[in-house]
């Protein structure tokens, strides 16, 4: 087995999970859903046993040495991880009635733009260009002056990025605890495009005590991982809710039965992110219930830095707006 633990990465990447923010009515509802889907997309395959490439000879009392190919895939997830908070990208979002139907409902394509304490997405067309040039410039501008008091340490802002710190260090603690959630079994391996992966079936850890909310919607779920041995990296990964899954101080659930699976490959030398993501769940909010189908594809990730390089990037698009406004009256006159 080959695993790659010397990767080509950028360096100036730091520390740091993006994050959503959350609002209320309809909105929470989906807010929910996705969150429970990220805390499982981003920390499934974390939950391995250390001897999940051979785990039939291990006793359960007993504390297996780490399997250096997991160990692998942890730490360059975490990295790929950490990259969104310091690359843009492109993403469109299609909303469908129910997960078979051809053709989306809905339709909605954005920028998304690291923000510092989670992202900034700005409506724009299929060629990546703003749907209305006031209403593209005025986020920009919003985004802006966001980005300048983080920069200048702004008491509002420096708490919105102690909130930050404070989830990211809640979603660690979550992903230490779900070392021992799942037993992988190795399934074989299969081909995607000139490249072999490593497929394994998650299965729930039986022994695995849940010590929150959050760790125990990990018992509720069984799944496939594909690992990408050479790069050590993850593939991809599908997921299916195997028990009804609370939310909401118990107000909503998530219906068993309810999927979810992403695909990921390398959109930079040595970076791995997602590309594509699914998700198809049924639940209820109260006394009404809901389905939520959703397709993701993400694309043309870019470097735009942490926030002060970011803020000079963003400068400088609004000169160029700018300079290219004056030009075109110029030729107009």
């Amino acid at each position: 087995m080959s695993v790659r633990l010397t990767r080509v990465y950028n360096s100036r990447v730091g520390s740091g999970i993006q994050s959503i923010s959350q609002s209320g009515g309809a909105s929470a509802v989906l807010t929910a859903m996705r969150r429970r889907a990220f805390v499982l997309l981003a920390v499934f395959f974390l939950a391995a046993p250390a001897g999940a490439v051979a785990q039939s000879a291990v006793p359960p009392a007993a504390a297996p040495e780490p399997s250096p190919l997991l160990d692998c895939v942890i730490a360059n997830e975490k990295k790929d991880e950490a990259a969104l908070e310091v690359y843009e990208r492109m993403e469109r979002l299609e909303t469908r009635k129910n997960p078979n139907d051809p053709d989306p409902t809905s339709v909605k394509i954005t920028r998304v733009i690291p923000s510092g304490t989670g992202t900034d997405k700005i409506p724009v067309n299929a060629d990546g260009q703003p749907l209305d040039p006031a209403e593209y410039r005025a986020r920009l501008e919003g985004l802006e002056r966001s980005l300048t008091l983080m920069v200048d340490n702004n008491r509002a802002e420096r708490e919105a990025m102690e909130k930050y710190a404070k989830r990211r260090k809640d979603r660690n603690e979550v992903i230490n605890a779900t070392r021992n959630a799942f037993r992988f079994t190795l399934l074989g391996r299969e081909p995607r495009g000139d490249r072999m992966l490593a497929k394994y079936e998650l299965s729930p850890n039986p022994t695995f005590k849940p010590t929150s909310r959050f760790t125990a919607i990990l018992t509720r779920v069984h799944g496939y991982v594909w690992i990408d041995e050479t790069a050590g990296e993850l593939a991809r990964i599908e997921g299916e809710v195997t028990e009804d899954v609370p939310f909401g101080l118990f107000l909503g659930k998530i219906y068993k039965g309810s999927h979810f699976m992403q695909e990921r490959y390398e959109v930079q030398p040595g970076m791995w992110q997602p590309t594509f993501s699914q998700y198809d769940f049924d639940g209820r909010k109260l006394f009404s219930g809901f389905s939520f189908h959703e397709r993701s594809f993400y694309s043309n990730y870019r470097y735009i830095g942490p926030p002060k390089e970011a803020l000079e990037v963003i400068r400088k698009e609004l000169t160029r707006a700018d300079l290219n406004k004056t030009d075109s009256k110029a030729a107009g006159l």
